[in-house]
């Protein structure tokens, strides 16, 4: 017969032994950008382990660069170390076509898959299947400070040209009080100044890559596209502009010390925001500047959640890339950091939802912004790649990279333009001809 004592520990150890499997969990590590939208979702992630407590999210949280080198660098070695990727528009089909990415295409009803903009999930998409659900879209635009242009006595069009911007900058450029003219992305990288100065190349008439693959880098387009944005950050920029990314710029801006600033669409709703920005009620915007060929000038970008094939927790990971991307999680962070701070682009349903739209008087001048852009039809001449700021091959990581390096040497006179155009030509000639698109 079992005495009261044995019975009352037997009765306690299988107690804590149901206890430990109830709350056992599955741990997932996501690797996402420093961007402000980014930091939120980190935030309020904590409302999704509350409703999936068998379920704990573990962050790794890097600068943009850092990021893409290490996603990469796990993802291609099948190292295992993250259960959901923060990656793009590029990679998507890229890394999809290799099988590193686990599919979605078993999305459940109410994710609504048609609600997502047609362009975005296009470019997020291999063989019209999903492999990774984008978390916010954006095009490019120009933000200025309306006081300055004002006072300057200047109008900003509604869609300016490059010269328009220079004049302009020149008027309010005002270095003895920490006011500099214009804030574009000098730091190197493919996703970084090459972002802009792609854009600016392709409206300045040029293109990467001539339909036999040969690069066009030392052209006299990327020459004056490239002349014309060392020009316009050298008189009218800020000191160490080789150092400044999207965030610094960011910061810049938001503390009223740039007076126009070329960059991303998602930073209309951090600019307009009084609680992180000191010139919200100041801030105008307008479409991104042209040159000579207006098509191009304006990029299309996804950041997005994916989950590696490596991953051995495919179910997890999908439940909360699904929640990260959903209607109510945009429904979440507009009654919690308020509307003006959702994750743009990626919903129609959020350019319907009536608070948006009073929070944010940028959302149509955005949404008419991604969805007017073109991946293919992007450059004066045809080119034989997807892509409008970045080129779709596997090799444009390197590629780009090496540029932004160059022009990043360029800006800062450690090289002359016309070396420094050269020098990447011949990087990209090699690159192409080794992986065989070049004869």
């Amino acid at each position: 017969m079992i005495s009261k004592t044995r019975f009352l520990g037997l009765l306690a150890a299988t107690m804590l032994a149901g206890t430990t499997t109830v709350h056992a969990q599955t741990r997932l590590t996501i690797a996402t950008v420093n961007n402000g939208d980014m930091i939120v979702m980190q935030k309020l992630s904590s409302r999704f382990e509350q409703q999936n407590p068998d379920i704990k999210l573990d962050w790794v949280v890097l600068e943009e660069n850092v990021l893409r080198q290490r996603v990469t660098t796990d993802i291609a070695t099948k190292g295992g170390q993250y259960d959901v990727l923060t990656i793009g528009t590029y990679e998507v089909p890229i890394w999809a076509k290799q099988g590193w990415l686990k599919k979605f295409d078993d999305l459940p009803a109410g994710y609504d898959t048609e609600d997502v903009l047609k362009p975005v999930r296009e470019g997020l998409s291999h063989e019209n299947t999903l492999y990774a659900l984008p978390f916010y879209g954006e095009s490019s635009m120009t933000y200025y400070r309306t006081d300055l242009v004002e006072k300057a006595g200047m109008t900003m069009p509604e869609q300016p040209t490059y010269d328009q911007i220079k004049e302009i900058a020149a008027k309010i450029h005002d270095p003895a009080n920490q006011v500099y003219g214009i804030c574009l992305r000098g730091k190197p990288g493919w996703g970084e100044n090459m972002a802009l100065i792609s854009t600016m190349v392709n409206t300045f008439g040029g293109r990467w890559f001539d339909t036999d693959w040969k690069p066009m880098i030392d052209s006299p387009e990327w020459t004056q596209a490239v002349g014309f944005y060392i020009d316009l950050l050298k008189n009218y920029g800020p000191p160490g502009a080789s150092s400044n990314g999207f965030n610094e710029n960011l910061a810049m801006f938001s503390n009223g010390q740039c007076g126009i600033w070329i960059d991303a669409t998602v930073a209309a709703g951090m600019l307009f925001n009084p609680q992180t920005s000191k010139v919200s009620d100041k801030l105008g915007f307008a479409q991104a500047p042209v040159a000579s060929w207006p098509k191009g000038s304006n990029w299309l970008w996804s950041w997005a959640l994916a989950v590696p094939e490596s991953s051995k927790k495919e179910e997890a990971a999908k439940k909360f890339v699904t929640w990260a991307t959903s209607k109510e999680y945009i429904q979440l962070v507009g009654e919690t950091e308020g509307w003006v701070s959702v994750p743009p682009g990626t919903r129609t349903s959020t350019y319907e939802t009536k608070q948006y739209a009073e929070a944010a008087p940028f959302a149509r001048f955005v949404l008419t912004a991604i969805e007017s852009t073109d991946p293919i039809n992007t450059t004066r001449e045809p080119k034989p790649y997807v892509g409008v700021q970045f080129v779709g091959i596997p090799e444009f990581q390197a590629i780009g990279t090496q540029t932004g390096q160059t022009m990043a040497a360029a800006l800062t006179g450690q090289m002359k333009l016309d070396q420094a155009l050269k020098t990447a030509q011949s990087a990209a000639q090699r690159a192409v001809r080794q992986a065989g698109y070049a004869k």
